[in-house]
């Protein structure tokens, strides 16, 4: 008889792991708290107007090709994929730069801001190649219960990139701060300033000049309905609306988990959920890790979001567009420093609509608006709306068009939110940052060190926060748990 897995969330690394383990042979059960799939990466839909509420950037196509890959598919099975071109604009105070989708185009532009700097441009993206196919191809796929992992040929010999940073890295070479900006951008997505993230790291700009930036037609919720169709038919059996209140322990190991009030006895149990609010479902006694360990992490932002219906199309804007026509530096302090309300903040907006038609009503544009900001603070619809008014002015100012008055609706999304839908700790967006004392064995365990047969998985633990790196945890934890649970 083959053995019982109760998954708690069905984010990207709960329905990875569900369909790896499913394809081992185990009998999978998922239990999630709201009405859909998707974990943060969940989609609405109003008056024809379509909104991934969550992650909206894919790159690394290649570890998405993998997963599928790995069970006899492949993404356009499932889903249409699309290059952008461009990848998305930068706008600052006194200027745009394009970054286009292959590294001529890019360099060009770089040439353009600042004389000869497509000469190191071409030299730091090769050796962030060279990082990337170690990162993505041997030092991600390992389980994080080791220091030893991250010893290898390869690392040795690169040691110097875990103690230097990126911040350090690109200033070495460019001396134009908007260049500065576009190179430091990527590990943004590693949830960690980038004079705290470590060269290495530098991979990520491969992933963006090199790889490139990419879209599935009808949004990101595409890749969930993917999952969600090949987990099923795998046999995993998925239950909506299905809130996951307690993890009970018998002789130090799991035993069961109460569902909307109903214990459900399994063999093993994983949680796909927040770290923190996971190990809140356990006794005091059976949890890992304490609320001053926890409070002592560097958290990734969360985010103040706009999901906003437009009645025209718009002008002089791409599918992403960044605004760092503030101080990137002043903001990133009111994040991780002094964590506050930001008085300048640098804002992302995402257009889908501006390259694919179908998620916006004919002649109208779907807009995405998303501010960074500390974990943790206050919120409140005052807050949302002096937020709203500050962005929207600097995008009329940047984009010279008007946009107020073409707004058929709004929808705000922010701390309180979080917390409520993901029981996310302080209402992170992103998971716990990818700093070099937070990365691979010093994460998070995937396997609890006081529970038997109860194993995490997610942007809490390893490989870090990302819907790719969610991929490949749920690949990590499936393996780890067909190691042990025998």
């Amino acid at each position: 008889m083959s053995k019982t897995v109760s998954i708690i969330g069905s984010g990207f690394s709960a329905l990875s792991a569900s369909c790896y383990l499913a394809k081992a042979g185990y009998e999978v059960s998922l239990y999630e708290k709201n009405d859909s799939v998707g974990g943060r990466a969940r989609q609405i839909t109003k008056d024809g107007f379509t909104f991934d509420i969550g992650p909206s950037w894919y790159w690394m196509p290649d570890i998405f090709d993998k997963f599928f890959n790995d069970f006899g598919k492949k993404t356009s099975d499932y889903y249409q994929l699309d290059k952008l071109s461009p990848a998305y604009k930068i706008f600052f105070s006194d200027d745009v730069i394009t970054i286009g989708d292959h590294m001529d185009q890019i360099c060009k532009e770089f040439e353009r801001i600042e004389k000869g700097s497509s000469v190191p441009l071409r030299n730091f993206i090769t050796k962030a190649q060279d990082n990337y196919n170690i990162a993505i191809n041997k030092i991600v796929l390992k389980p994080g219960l080791s220091p030893l992992e991250l010893v290898t040929k390869d690392t040795i010999t690169r040691l110097d990139q875990f103690y230097k940073t990126i911040s350090s890295e690109v200033r070495k070479n460019f001396k134009n701060p908007k260049l500065i900006s576009t190179l430091e951008f990527p590990v943004l997505f590693l949830g960690a300033k980038p004079n705290q993230t470590p060269s290495f790291y530098s991979f990520m700009n491969f992933a963006d000049f090199g790889l490139g930036t990419w879209h599935p037609k009808g949004g990101m919720y595409q890749i969930v309905k993917a999952m969600k169709s090949l987990a099923e038919s795998l046999g995993v059996t998925i239950h909506t609306n299905s809130n996951v209140e307690k993890i009970s322990v018998e002789n130090k190991k799991a035993k069961s988990i109460t569902v909307n009030g109903k214990a459900i006895t399994s063999d093993v149990i994983l949680s796909g959920a927040d770290y923190h609010h996971s190990e809140t479902l356990l006794d005091k006694n059976h949890r890992q890790y304490s609320e001053a360990y926890w409070e002592s992490k560097t958290f990734a932002p969360s985010s103040l979001l706009f999901y906003v219906g437009i009645n025209k199309k718009l002008e002089n804007v791409e599918h992403h567009n960044l605004f760092f026509d503030t101080d990137f530096e002043n903001h990133a302090e009111e994040i991780y420093d002094d964590p506050k309300w930001p008085k300048n903040p640098l804002f992302y907006v995402n257009f889908p609509s501006v390259t694919d038609l179908s998620m916006a009503p004919e002649g109208c544009e779907t807009g995405f608006f998303l501010i960074p900001i500390a974990p943790g603070l206050e919120d409140t619809n005052e807050l949302r709306e002096k937020y709203f008014k500050l962005i929207i002015d600097r995008f009329e100012k940047r984009t010279g068009q008007n946009l107020n008055e073409h707004i058929l609706f709004k929808e705000s999304y922010c701390v309180n939110d979080f917390i409520e839908d993901y029981n996310s700790y302080k209402g992170n967006a992103y998971g716990m940052a990818n700093t070099l004392m937070q990365t691979a064995f010093l994460r998070p365990k995937l396997k609890s060190k006081k529970v038997d047969s109860l194993y995490f998985t997610g942007q809490l633990t390893v490989p870090g926060p990302g819907v790719p790196p969610a991929l490949i945890s749920g690949k990590l934890v499936a393996e780890l748990i067909q190691q042990n649970e025998v």
